[in-house]
């Protein structure tokens, strides 16, 4: 399988033949689509279940969105959509989520075609009951089509705390047992031998099953369409910010080799203009990945309770407080300045600027990635209301 996050050979000769072409701009416009494409990688989830399980609130929490927000799924205890909508992740656009309307006819091809069912990735079945008949039919119309499904039990927070009420003895690591097993067993009983549930909560997606939802959905996944979904993932626990960061390393290592790779060109300006891009590029997705960004803190701020300058105060760096643009760029690539002029030495001039081309971007990216990394888990622990170390 093609990896299409990472910038392939052949992308590269095209850039070089653009520059033997002399023509300097195409070839930066097609760094920049290449850099372009690896952010589209769609990942297109299918929400469904009956009218009132919560299905609206649930797409809210997975993009990590208050239901108040400009641009949340409209909330209701009744249906409030009648056809399939889309809800694209505020920062990763290519990450949707499609609210699908319940099952309305006992026939589901007359169902099934219309909403388009082949084009979802994979696919969330919501109650926050029981799993209706209608639920498993259409569970069984997706293992035919070769399709991941996930059951989820919503509103689990309703459960907690009518127990808590009722019950003298209350456990809430039993009550949640009982709800699983009652769910299992209901679904086995209709034909399906080890289904999973989820228990979840929408209005704290960091309690019960929701982190296990998203790294089960993460490792099922093909290659290509994990990090689209972890860097789409709010910052839920400590486990998700480490994996983030590996996933940002995974990929440095190919960005800074296209820098090495077009360092040899003998185009005044072009290494530096290259440089510019990739570095400007992967700055803004540290930032938004990792939840630095202002809407996003503003985000977590409201869900959390945690005043957002308690949250942005927390963002100690100041290269990720610092608007990131070709200026601040160019700040951090001064040291590397001399490597334009070693270009032009023969043979030896050009292997130093290919090292430097390599050794320059990787450190600067790796030391941003390392502050990000622990400007995220400070803003983590604030918005829990953890202490942390002065």
């Amino acid at each position: 399988m093609d990896d299409l996050s990472n910038p392939h050979p052949e992308e590269i000769a095209r850039v070089k033949e653009a520059l033997n072409d002399n023509d300097t701009a195409a070839a930066i416009a097609k760094i920049k689509q290449c850099f372009i494409k690896q952010d589209n990688i769609p990942l297109k989830i299918a929400i469904t279940g009956e009218s009132g399980a919560g299905k609206s609130t649930f797409v809210n929490a997975f993009r990590d969105m208050g239901d108040e927000e400009e641009g949340a799924a409209s909330t209701g205890v009744t249906q409030t959509t009648s056809e399939v909508t889309a809800h694209p992740h505020p920062n990763y656009p290519n990450v949707t989520l499609w609210d699908v309307p319940r099952v309305r006819t006992p026939h589901f091809d007359e169902y099934l075609k219309p909403v388009g069912f082949e084009k979802f990735d994979f696919f969330i079945i919501i109650s926050d009951t029981r799993f209706r008949d209608n639920d498993v039919k259409l569970a069984q119309e997706i293992q035919k089509m070769k399709k991941k499904f996930y059951f989820v039990r919503s509103k689990i927070e309703n459960d907690i705390h009518a127990a808590e009420r009722s019950q003298r003895e209350f456990s809430e690591e039993k009550i949640l047992e009982h709800i699983r097993t009652n769910s299992i067993q209901s679904l086995q009983k209709q034909g399906f031998r080890s289904p999973q549930v989820f228990l979840v909560s929408s209005f704290d997606p960091r309690l019960y099953n929701f982190p296990l939802l998203h790294e089960t959905i993460r490792k099922e996944l093909p290659e290509l369409k994990r990090d689209a979904l972890l860097f789409a993932t709010s910052n839920m626990n400590l486990e998700i910010i480490k994996k983030k960061k590996k996933a940002f390393q995974s990929n440095m290592k190919y960005i800074t080799l296209l820098s090495a790779a077009l360092a040899a060109v003998p185009v005044p300006g072009f290494s530096v203009a290259v440089d510019l891009i990739l570095m400007f590029t992967s700055f803004l997705k540290y930032v938004a990945g990792f939840g630095l960004d202002e809407p996003s803190l503003k985000r977590i701020a409201a869900s959390s309770d945690v005043p957002y300058t308690v949250l942005s105060n927390a963002v100690r760096s100041p290269l990720a407080a610092e608007k990131i643009d070709k200026y601040f760029i160019m700040k951090v690539l001064i040291t590397a300045a001399a490597k334009g002029a070693s270009r032009f030495i023969p043979k030896c001039g050009i292997l130093a600027a290919v090292s430097l081309s390599f050794i320059i971007p990787y450190s600067f990216l790796k030391m941003f990635l390392n502050v990000c990394a622990d400007d995220a888990q400070r803003v983590f622990e604030r918005a829990l209301g953890w202490s942390t170390s002065e």
